[in-house]
């Protein structure tokens, strides 16, 4: 996903976020890695560029992003949380043998769920969003 530094500023400004060349950078590392990368990946990434940031500021400014729904958080079959800056309803296709993480895009899956669950209903429950988690195996992989 291609977001220039402009697009940036511009989503930290929405959610009234003070803009920091920190949150810059970790948006930055996010889009252009473009893979539902790691905190290691993105610390990896940042570090080419700005080698004096500290671990522990990443970490802060991912939780920022993702309370303020910038990002998505991740968590994979073995347990390694990763970060998503695809804010769009989408899904997730999950290689069990790689860890590799697609996005998986359908309009009909989601009519249809929603359809279903408005149908069916939860008792005492109320859907804010469903998103499918696919696991299986990438057929390149093998």
């Amino acid at each position: 996903m291609k977001v220039s530094g402009n697009q940036i500023i511009e989503r930290l400004k929405d959610k009234r976020l003070k803009v920091t060349p920190q949150r810059i950078a970790v948006l930055e590392a996010l889009y252009t890695l473009d893979s539902h990368p790691s905190v290691e990946k993105i610390i990896e990434y940042i570090k080419k560029t700005y080698p004096n940031i500290a671990i522990g500021t990443v970490y802060k400014v991912l939780d920022v992003l993702v309370e303020n729904q910038l990002i998505h958080r991740v968590k994979t079959e073995k347990d390694i949380m990763r970060y998503d800056g695809k804010l769009e309803n989408h899904h997730h296709l999950y290689c069990s043998e790689s860890d590799r993480i697609e996005d998986f895009i359908d309009e009909d899956l989601d009519d249809m769920l929603n359809e279903y669950f408005i149908k069916k209903g939860i008792a005492g429950f109320e859907i804010e969003e469903i998103k499918l988690h696919i696991k299986g195996k990438f057929k390149d992989m093998q």
